[in-house]
């Protein structure tokens, strides 16, 4: 499988809990933290629910 980067874009504060809770799963605690994950799709629904708070960096 490809590799995906995932940058945070977007603070975290004022996200719901649950959304927090998933930025942390992804290791994503700072803003413009970038991490690289294996393309699957339990990676690819975290970043749907966050994808307002991540980007996909190429």
């Amino acid at each position: 499988m490809s590799t995906i980067k995932i940058k945070q874009i977007k603070s975290r504060i004022g996200a719901p809990a649950d959304q927090k809770k998933t930025l942390d799963a992804l290791g994503l605690r700072k803003l413009n933290r970038v991490v690289e994950y294996e393309e699957t799709p339990s990676i690819l629904g975290m970043i749907e629910k966050v994808k307002h708070l991540v980007a996909i960096v190429k």
